[in-house]
């Protein structure tokens, strides 16, 4: 069961398109899994409508910065052009079906969510039971990417010098805040520390600004290459 969801203020941001390609693709597919914020999202698209075609927004001629005269006239003189010009159109729109996206890593096969079929991805790098495929979004210090985690893998203790956004696609894994579950969106910050341990095995959409910071023993010289993973 999902139990971790994008705050109310990612939500409504999302819904305003105020979000950079890589956290609005991590809404859409968190949305997919999470029938909660799936509503929560058709609700706040609904709010946004109403307010946008409130009676109470003024309307203002184009010439002139004083309020428009005749507003009710000149509203539903726009409203008739507006339907005048749907039903003049008589093209018909294809719906475009995407197929079911695969990808294999490491013996395992896995069907990527919607939002993130049409994505380009780079090749897969691995190091241990790591393995890691960047998405070329060029959102210059955001880096966006597939992260798989072997069975019985994990990362060493760590913390982040921004933020990184987790949200499990496959599988499962446990740190010491909790156990996560697919589905499950995961965002944490320089405040949080955590050793990820995952005993089945893993698949995960990333997003961070930065590179995470190990923080314990020998794991710190692996701090070079702390860039990699993230």
């Amino acid at each position: 069961m999902i139990t971790h969801h994008p705050k109310h203020e990612l939500l409504s941001a999302f819904v305003e398109g105020e979000l950079p390609a890589s956290l609005s693709a991590a809404i859409a597919v968190h949305a997919e899994m999470c029938e909660v914020c799936a509503k929560n999202i058709q609700h706040l698209t609904e709010e946004s409508a109403a307010n946008f075609f409130s009676p109470d927004v003024k309307t203002y001629n184009s010439y002139s910065d004083k309020p428009a005269s005749n507003t009710a006239a000149t509203d539903e003189l726009s409203y008739e052009c507006m339907i005048d010009s749907i039903t003049e159109d008589e093209s018909i729109a294809e719906l475009v079906v995407q197929e079911p996206l695969e990808i294999e890593i490491k013996g395992s096969t896995y069907q990527l969510p919607t939002a993130l079929r049409s994505m380009s991805m780079m090749g897969w790098q691995k190091m241990g039971k790591l393995s890691r495929a960047r998405l070329n979004l060029n959102e210059g210090a955001l880096h966006s990417s597939l992260l798989h985690i072997d069975k019985d893998g994990g990362v060493p203790s760590h913390t982040h010098k921004g933020f990184e956004l987790t949200l499990l696609l496959e599988g499962s894994f446990e740190d010491e805040m909790g156990t996560y579950v697919k589905g499950d969106f995961i965002w944490l910050t320089d405040k949080n520390t955590h050793t990820p341990h995952t005993t089945e095995g893993c698949l995960c959409y990333t997003v961070a600004d930065d590179a995470l910071q190990f923080t314990q023993g020998l794991s710190k010289l692996l701090n070079p290459i702390g860039a990699f993973i993230y």
